[in-house]
Order: structure tokens, then C-alpha cells, then sequence
């Protein structure tokens, strides 16, 4: 019996690391609100992401940060720290305590992402032009709101001419190095591993349920593993005691570099950016893809391991052509696409799924290159960030686009946590551009993205009945808005869906 008793305890000691998203259970995917103040997210949390049972919120960086006028209050402003006061355009500390607790008490948690990897750029100048007046000079590399000097930085580990990463095919430069012109903060020292460590905390002890390590590539492991291990337990108001902070780590591997995301895989989650890129490849039909190749989605198509993935459709920067993907990463640019690249990926059971709500700004292609994908959010003349309003159809106003407010998607969500932990069943494709599977006996999904209509009789694995399609419609008072399936004895179905259709998927 020995035997068995140490493995029990590997086992255990496994499910330890910061794998788990500590969303409520049966609640299965987080949002990203980009750039969207602590009140707005408070109130979306309340009216809209508690009753529709999203599991949390990825926020924009909570802690000071430079403030940037050339060019005028671009979004990546937030990726340059000054400190760690709790002090943005997002909100004050006060404004953020509120929204982590409303937000909570509704079961929708909180994930903040961290700048932990560097300070402010270069460039930045001295002065007190940061979103909370602290002073900083990067030319002395003071950012005495912390206080980092000098002695806190990587300058005497970078060997490239200029001090910035030069070669990605070099690990020690990237790790090292200033990634574009960003001062990279020295993390094997026990001080600055106290003062990100203290940071973390205290968001912890406020209520949060996570992080997303920004940058984590050019971070090493073992620095990112010696800051987790100082994390304290979330907050017991909310989360079982002995619950660990849900980490993921944006780490962009397409390939081809000798860094890879399973270095990290150690610490928490990673970020699969292969997973956006293929599958809107696959979804535009380019370089003769088709979604009757998606039968093996997954690890299959040479993505992570799915218990250590977080997957997204686009995110906030290869939304707009910054980071990794390309041209094919999928956007609310392109609705009816979209929507069926994120109706996949929720309906399909690999990894943790992240949906993103963005803000629209006026694209302006250069020699392929948009100029303005630096706009910042909508704002007001002095530069503070609008409010987010909401019409009377339930759409965001202005240019908050809010993808996780769309029908079809907001119906998705539901739909995968109605079917959580039932298996992927009943493929079906016609070997082109329609496929068709099911999750267990819960839910089937079907996708016609052919240019010609589709009418076939299907195996869904569901029990006899009267079904909603949630991508038509909804179930609304007990009937469906709109079009119903019948599911025979048999567990067949017939679907019909025109290449015209607006959304070409049924559910």
C-alpha cells in the first residue's frame, strides 16, 4: 500500500500550481475589457457578466504608468510602469477595491495584467508626467515611487551595441536585453523580486483571482517561478482557502525560435498565440486550409497541451498587427468571420478561453502597415477614458465594440458552460468547409462556411426534443426567437443552413 500513497501525493502535489483559473464552477471563460475604467467594469459585471455566467475579467494594467503625448495618449502607455500605485486612467485605488468586490460578489473575478518585466522606455524623459504625478527620470533610471535606481536594471547583463534585443535566436538578449527601448528590470534580484512580489500581493489581498505575466518571453523561468512562490493565497471572502492566484504567462512562440512555451509551463498557463493564427488561416480559407482539417484541433495541429493553454481568437495587440499572427488573426473587422472563429473555439474543448471586447479606432493601411494602430481609447478633450454606455438593443455605444455583448457570442459562452467536461463527439464534415460535432450528450454545433447551402440529416448525440438554435436566436420565456431544431429518436437532426446566412453556424 506504501506505493500507492506516494503517488497520491504526486498527484495532489501537481494540481498545486497555478493551472486552475479559479473561475466559479461551471462558469468557463474570462473577457478582456480593454482599457476600460474600474466603474464601467464594475457595472458590466453586475447587469451583464454575472447573469450571463462569465467566469472573469482580464483588466488593462491597474499601476502607474507614463503618460505619453507623441503620439497622443496611445494604448501601450499602460505597458510602461512608473510604480505600483494603483492609479491609471482606468481609475484610482478606491474605484478598483469597488469594482473587485462588486465584480466578486457576483461571481465574476478579476485578472490583472502585470507589467513586471520593465519600467517605462528610455525615452521617457524626467518629470512627473505619469497617471498619478509620481517622478521618474529614465536617463538616471529613478523611479523613486517604488523606489528603483539604477542597481534594479539589466544594463550590465545586455551585451548588444545599443542595449536592446537584437537577435531572437539569442536567449540571453531577449531575457536581457531592452525590448524596444523598455528599461528591463534585473529579476534575480532578491530586492526587485520583493517589490513585484509586494505589488502582487497586495492585488491579492484586494480581491483578485489572477495575473497575466505581460512579456513573460523575456522574463526567465526561474525568475518568473522565485516571484510566484512569493504569492500569498487569494482572498478567503471569495475563494476557497489555500486557492493559489491563477497565473498565465504571455509567452509568443509560433516557432521557429529557440524559445518555447513549455520553458514556462512550470509556473502556470501560456498563452497559445499558434492557436488564432491557424485558425483563421483555416477560416479564411487561406493556403488551401479548410475546417474539415479542424478534426484534430488541438495538440493535433501542434498547439500546447491543453490544460496548460489560455486561447483567444485575436487579443489587443494582434488585433492590430502588433505581437504575433499576421494578417490572418481574425477581428470584429471581419463580424461574420469572427463570430465563427470564436463560436469554434468556445464550442471546442481545448484550453482556457479568453473573449475579447475591444475598442474600435480608424484603421489607415500604409504600405500594408496601419498608422494609427497606436489610438488609445475613446476619450474625452482632456484625455480621460468615456464612459462606456449601453443601448437600448443591448450593443455598446460609441466606439466600445463589445464583442462579449454580440448575440451569437454571449450565446456561446453559455453554451460552453453547459457542456463543460463533455467529450468532443459526432464529427461530421462534407470534406470542404461545413463540419459539424458535438460535446457529449449537451450540445452540438454546426459551421457552414461554403459557399453553397447546406441541408443535411445529422447523428448530435442529444436527447429527443425541441431544441433553440442560440446562434438565430436565444430561449426566451420558454420558446425559442429563433429557429428550432427537432432531435429524433435517434438522436438526428436535420440542419439547414444557407451560404448566406449572416452567421452560417447553428447550434
Amino acid at each position: 500500500g506504501n506505493m500507492k500513497l506516494l503517488l497520491l501525493f504526486a498527484a495532489v502535489g501537481l494540481c498545486g500550481a497555478q493551472y486552475n483559473p479559479n473561475t466559479k464552477p461551471g462558469r468557463t471563460s474570462i473577457v478582456h475589457l480593454f482599457e476600460w475604467r474600474w466603474a464601467d467594469i464594475a457595472s458590466e459585471c453586475e447587469r451583464f457578466l454575472g447573469p450571463n455566467e462569465f467566469g472573469g475579467v482580464q483588466i488593462s494594467p491597474p499601476n502607474e504608468n507614463i503618460i505619453i503625448t507623441n503620439p497622443d495618449r496611445p494604448w501601450w502607455e499602460r505597458y510602461q510602469p512608473v510604480s505600483y500605485k494603483i492609479c491609471t486612467r482606468s481609475g484610482n485605488e478606491q474605484q478598483f477595491r469597488d469594482m473587485v468586490t462588486r465584480c466578486n460578489n457576483v461571481g465574476v473575478y478579476i485578472y490583472v495584467d502585470a507589467i513586471i518585466n520593465h519600467m517605462c522606455g528610455s525615452g521617457g524623459g524626467a518629470g512627473t508626467h505619469s497617471t498619478c504625478g509620481s517622478y521618474f527620470n529614465t536617463g538616471s533610471e529613478d523611479f523613486s515611487a517604488v523606489p528603483y535606481s539604477n542597481l534594479d536594471f539589466n544594463d550590465g547583463k545586455c551585451y548588444t551595441s545599443n542595449g536592446e534585443i537584437q537577435n531572437y535566436n539569442d536567449p540571453n538578449q531577449v531575457r536581457n536585453c531592452r525590448l524596444v527601448g523598455l528599461l528591463d528590470l534585473a529579476l534575480e534580484k532578491d530586492y526587485v523580486r520583493g517589490k513585484i512580489a509586494d505589488y502582487m500581493n497586495n492585488l491579492i489581498s484586494i480581491g483578485v483571482a489572477g495575473f497575466r505575466l505581460d512579456a513573460a518571453k523575456h522574463m526567465w523561468p526561474g525568475d518568473i517561478k522565485a516571484i510566484v512562490n512569493r504569492l500569498q493565497n487569494l482572498n478567503t471572502k471569495w475563494f476557497p482557502s489555500g486557492t493559489k492566484p491563477f497565473i498565465f504567462q504571455e509567452v509568443i512562440d509560433l516557432g521557429g525560435e529557440p524559445i518555447t512555451s513549455s520553458e514556462y509551463f512550470d509556473n502556470g498557463r501560456v498563452t497559445e498565440f499558434k492557436y488564432g493564427a491557424k485558425l483563421g488561416n483555416v477560416i479564411r480559407k487561406w493556403n488551401g486550409e479548410k475546417m474539415a482539417y479542424l478534426k484534430n484541433w488541438g495538440e493535433g495541429w501542434g498547439l500546447m497541451p491543453s490544460d496548460r493553454a489560455l486561447v483567444f481568437v485575436d487579443n489587443h495587440d494582434n488585433q492590430r498587427g502588433h505581437g504575433a499572427g499576421g494578417a490572418s488573426i481574425l477581428t470584429f473587422f471581419d463580424a461574420r468571420l469572427y463570430k465563427m472563429g470564436v463560436g469554434f473555439m468556445l464550442a471546442h474543448p481545448y484550453g482556457f478561453t479568453r473573449v475579447m471586447s475591444s475598442f474600435r479606432w480608424p484603421r489607415n493601411f500604409v504600405n500594408g502597415q496601419d498608422v494609427n494602430d497606436w489610438i488609445g481609447p475613446p476619450r474625452n478633450s482632456d484625455g480621460s477614458i468615456k464612459p462606456v454606455t449601453i443601448n437600448s438593443d443591448s450593443t455598446c455605444a460609441g466606439d466600445w465594440v463589445c464583442e462579449h455583448r454580440w448575440r451569437q457570442i454571449k450565446n456561446m459562452v453559455t453554451f460552453r458552460n453547459t457542456v463543460d467536461g463533455q467529450a468532443f463527439a459526432n464529427w461530421w464534415d462534407n470534406g470542404s468547409n461545413q463540419i459539424a460535432f458535438g460535446r457529449g450528450n449537451r450540445g452540438f454545433i454546426i459551421f457552414n462556411n461554403d459557399d453553397w447551402n447546406m441541408d443535411v440529416t445529422l447523428k448530435t448525440g442529444l436527447p429527443a426534443g425541441t431544441y433553440c438554435d442560440v446562434i438565430s436566436g436565444q430561449k426566451e420565456n420558454g420558446r425559442c426567437t429563433g429557429i428550432q431544431i427537432g432531435v429524433g429518436s435517434d438522436s438526428s437532426a436535420r440542419f439547414q443552413i444557407s451560404n448566406s446566412a449572416a452567421d452560417r453556424k447553428s447550434t
